[in-house]
């Protein structure tokens, strides 16, 4: 039998996050640090071990080459994976890797050209918050989905820790997994995304939805990943709506 560790995760990022993700189970918030208790966090987590790529060296070999007629952009990622990343129990890893593709995917540059004008540099900062803790996430190349954290969905979380409503949070979960709509942004994701093994995939046709996304490895079941999705999701986004602060009267 294969034991899952259960030690407590410890992180210091770049970029203080908002105190109020303490308002979820088994996360504190300490300036730039962070600590998650794998055991009051997750709904679900049987493995400790995530696939990661240096993010300088992503940054250097991958994220400024084109695609041609002879390798799309999607090729051009799994070899890179495929030479370049490593299988790590080290969770802090995963998240400081991560703080980095979201810092570079939903940085403040993209503003102007982005044609959402209620979408501002605070939301972007939302962005990158929720995105780097759900790389904690993970699916297996069977489909299983074997790690599950309350920001699988993305709304309902991201209503409990920043007081959003439905909207502001649906809004914010189609600029997420929407690749800015654009295909531009869609090939900066594929290449950002090797670095943390593989290429983000969702589960949701649409906002209202909210079956969430993850990093899956590239030749992952897609099939199983949904049908494992649809058994659990509508449970667990009760519980973590169930941490909504209710306003002051």
């Amino acid at each position: 039998m294969t034991t899952i560790d259960t030690a407590a995760i410890t992180v210091v990022l770049p970029e203080a996050f908002d105190e109020r993700w303490s308002r979820l189970p088994g996360i504190e918030i300490d300036g730039r640090r962070i600590t998650i208790d794998p055991a009051e966090y997750f709904f679900r987590f049987e493995s400790s071990t995530w696939l990661v790529a240096d993010w300088e060296l992503v940054k250097s070999q991958l994220l400024y080459v084109e695609e041609t007629t002879e390798s799309a952009v999607e090729q051009l990622a799994l070899e890179f994976i495929k030479a370049h990343a490593e299988s790590t129990s080290d969770a802090s890893m995963v998240l400081a890797t991560a703080y980095e593709v979201y810092a570079y995917l939903f940085r403040d540059e993209h503003l102007p050209t982005l044609g959402l004008p209620q979408i501002t540099a605070d939301h972007l900062r939302m962005l990158r918050e929720a995105a780097t803790l759900m790389a904690l996430n993970k699916v297996e190349f069977d489909g299983r989905i074997s790690n599950v954290g309350p920001c699988w969905f993305f709304p309902a979380a991201t209503s409990v820790v920043f007081d959003l409503d439905d909207e502001t949070g649906g809004m914010l979960d189609e600029v997420y997994h929407g690749g800015w709509f654009n295909e531009h942004r869609r090939i900066e994701s594929i290449k950002a995304h090797a670095a943390l093994g593989g290429r983000l995939v969702h589960g949701c046709q649409s906002v209202p939805d909210q079956s969430g996304g993850v990093v899956a490895p590239y030749g992952a079941s897609m099939t199983a990943f949904r049908d494992d999705l649809t058994a659990f999701k509508s449970g667990w986004i009760e519980q973590v709506y169930a941490h909504r602060v209710s306003p002051a009267a």
